[in-house]
């Protein structure tokens, strides 16, 4: 691997003891970040010229559904009742192994392509083996570092592989030995535990102590329905020693103060996805709530199905709200704030180092440091949006777009340059994602309407079964 000297850029280092620095130098060595500085000379090394333009770390996006990538904005004006009938109960039980590989590779891809270098692939298509093989298979060939999350979830499908959640343990722990032996590989594996209700609840304690026993992360959906026991059930999971810091509870939006205190104290991590939570009717992201209980946020573009895959919408979107938030208190008093709390470097943090963080990464990534993985995005003014340049973090947080994000490193490896990602043909990749799409919605369409009536899924019975199946 050649060495690489980024030179004369604005360096956002997100690393405490190197802040910030203006006409500065990366070198990376051998993938890893060797010295962050001024007038750094390596003999050899391949020279970018970054002046004028910003380098971050790269992005982390701690909740994505990637294999949905193909069905692109087909749930754009769907609540989350719909959403789960739609692609849980229509779509979903239809995708092939090639369907989900598609989804994978090209959502990966389109993660790189925004900066996003690391993500948690919550991958709940596990419909036999070969639809995890292919999942993984998909992240590889895209070159994305990140977390496969081997889905746990039950699904309608005609003809079920796996009978008892034993045989789905069974499997995992197959993905686990065959895929996942090397710790230093740039995927490794977690799981995605079944959302609370949705089994009995001795289910899910083994879905969560199968996690442990192949020392893998967890992620889970927590607290999105409101008026519902579905997707609850924190005060009992932190009752019966099920919570923990390997865990990442998504969304959190009906959590009361007390089950945010436990998830605190019980070390867990929180991921926010501001686009779907707003639209879907899960309310407000809980980035400010997660901040008064010390728990630092974290975000993920969650469903490609309705939102777009890149993390600066996120931030600008969750930014904004929590600062809206934070202010409606003095606005109801008919009085305007003399300062806005949460910075742009907040936000920054929820997408880089906070992540990294959430994933058990931050020793490897997430900030500019010396010895950790080369994982560097480098924003440019090329478009009016960021012509000129004056306050760096806020042009990231709140100005920039995908189109300015001109270079990207995973590992010391260049990916992205110039704009283009490198070594990928644009047409062909469309190419597969447009076949697999259409081939997923002919097969959706034959078992009946996308969007079943309310009364003819499981949703129509989910409230009454969770809660029987949450109760101590």
């Amino acid at each position: 691997m050649r060495n690489i000297l980024l030179k004369n850029g604005f360096i956002i280092s997100m690393d405490p003891s190197i802040g910030e620095l203006s006409g500065a130098d990366v070198l990376i060595v051998d993938g890893r970040i060797a010295q962050v500085g001024k007038n750094i000379s390596a003999e050899g090394a391949e020279v970018i010229d970054v002046s004028g333009k910003i380098v971050m770390p790269g992005m982390v996006d701690t909740h994505r559904h990637t294999w949905q990538t193909q069905l692109r904005a087909i749930c754009a004006d769907m609540s989350l009742e719909q959403y789960m009938r739609c692609i849980r109960f229509s779509i979903s039980p239809v995708y092939t192994p090639e369907d989900v590989y598609v989804g994978n590779y090209i959502g990966a891809l389109e993660a790189i392509n925004a900066g996003v270098t690391t993500l948690y692939d919550f991958s709940h298509t596990s419909h036999s083996p070969e639809h995890a093989d292919e999942a993984i298979r998909g992240l590889r060939d895209a070159g994305i570092r990140g977390i496969y999350g081997y889905g746990y979830y039950p699904a309608p499908v005609d003809n079920p592989w796996f009978a008892t959640v034993g045989q789905r343990i069974a499997d995992a722990e197959r993905v686990r030995k065959h895929h996942f032996s090397s710790s230093s590989d740039l995927l490794q594996m977690g799981v995605a535990i079944t959302e609370a209700g949705m089994y009995p609840f001795e289910i899910m304690r083994r879905e969560i102590l199968s996690g442990r026993h192949m020392a893998v992360p967890q992620t889970i959906h927590t607290n999105c329905f409101w008026g519902s026991a579905f997707c609850s059930g924190v005060e009992r999971l932190a009752a019966e020693g099920l919570l923990g810091p390997d865990q990442i509870h998504v969304h959190c939006n009906t959590s009361t103060d007390l089950e945010m205190r436990l998830l605190s104290d019980n070390g867990c991590r929180i991921s926010c996805t501001p686009d779907t939570e707003m639209q879907m009717g899960m309310g407000h992201p809980v980035i400010g709530k997660a901040v008064r209980h010390n728990i630092k946020p974290t975000l993920g573009a969650d469903v490609i199905s309705c939102n777009g895959g890149d993390l600066l919408t996120q931030a600008r979107l969750g930014l904004q709200d929590a600062r809206v938030l934070a202010n409606d208190a003095l606005n109801h008093l008919d009085r305007m704030p003399e300062d806005i709390p949460f910075k742009v470097r907040d936000a920054i943090a929820w997408m880089t180092i906070n992540g990294a963080e959430a994933m058990g990464l931050a020793s490897t990534i997430g900030t500019l440091s010396v010895g950790k993985s080369a994982d560097i995005v480098v924003v440019a003014p090329n478009d009016f949006n960021l012509a000129p340049l004056n306050e760096m973090m806020g042009a990231v947080v709140l100005q920039s777009n995908v189109s300015n994000i001109e270079t990207v490193l995973i590992n010391g490896k260049v990916v992205k340059r110039d704009g283009k990602l490198v070594g990928i043909n644009f047409a062909e990749a469309y190419r597969i994602a447009a076949q697999s799409r259409d081939r997923i919605m002919e097969a959706a369409q034959r078992r009946g309407p996308l969007l079943p009536p309310p009364d003819q899924t499981a949703m129509a019975h989910m409230n009454e079964m969770a809660a029987a199946n949450v109760r101590k």
